[in-house]
């Protein structure tokens, strides 16, 4: 199985069509999306769109905290946080199709000894952060307790791998873009897949990852697209400038 694993599109389409093209290039036989479809970007419906569809063919969904956070926009004059400040805009988008879809959506998918969630495994609707060693080995210990031994999320918008070594702490690894990385059955590893639609590392390309079980390797893709596109759906949806700029410094 060739599984292209795309988080964090953040209602950007246009991200999103340049990584399944570039994903498709690559001989893909499995799409994962492991959530956060919407949320600060401008083009919420052509996005779920996209993903329904691919979702009626047989890939896997995830929920993340901005697809609940649409469903459930904070309340005027509540949560004052940046992804906040849109959800109401993005909720008022989407149709009863749109919503039912996100809602249903479940946390985490498990096939075997691979485990999708969107943030961490450990208290998956917790929303946590995959961001540092010991963060990756709480997700890994949850993920274990069920039987997996490679975890795959998104949230962090960054890649990075953290691996099993000799000590208890994972060990931290930055891959680099297109270079795969093999992978053991026996080492368990936790894998940060990026964000497609809003990278926060300085490089505004989208990011997406491809999973090899039977090569038993892993890949890490940058995929250039049109972000100044991007932000001109986020402008004329009259969102936050920053969501804009955003896209247009990749940070």
């Amino acid at each position: 199985m060739r599984l292209a694993l795309i988080s964090d599109i953040h209602a950007n389409r246009q991200a999103l069509q340049a990584c399944l093209a570039h994903a498709r290039q690559q001989g893909v036989d499995q799409w994962a999306f492991l959530g956060d479809l919407v949320g600060y970007g401008g083009e919420p419906v052509a996005v779920l769109d996209q993903v329904m569809d691919l979702a009626a063919q047989g890939a896997w969904v995830l929920k993340g905290n901005h697809d609940a956070m649409a469903l459930n926009p904070p309340a005027p004059g509540g949560e004052a946080t940046q992804g906040a400040q849109g959800a109401q805009w993005t909720h008022d988008q989407l149709s009863t199709a749109h919503r039912t879809f996100l809602a249903a959506l479940p946390v985490t998918i498990q096939r075997e000894a691979l485990l999708l969630v969107h943030a961490s495994a450990d208290k998956p609707e917790a929303w946590r952060y995959v961001d540092s060693e010991r963060a990756a080995g709480h997700c890994l210990d949850a993920a274990q307790a069920q039987g997996a031994s490679h975890v795959l999320v998104g949230h962090v918008h960054h890649q990075t791998l953290y691996y099993q070594g000799a000590g208890r702490l994972l060990m931290r690894f930055e891959p680099k873009p297109g270079m795969a990385v093999p992978m053991s059955p026996h080492r368990p590893l936790v894998a940060c897949v990026g964000s497609c639609g809003q990278p926060r590392d300085g490089d505004p390309r989208a990011m997406y990852t491809v999973y090899d079980g039977g090569a038993r390797k892993i890949t890490f893709h940058r995929v250039p697209y049109n972000h100044a596109e991007a932000a001109a759906a986020i402008r004329q949806a009259a969102l936050p400038e920053s969501f804009a700029q955003r896209l247009e410094r990749g940070r």
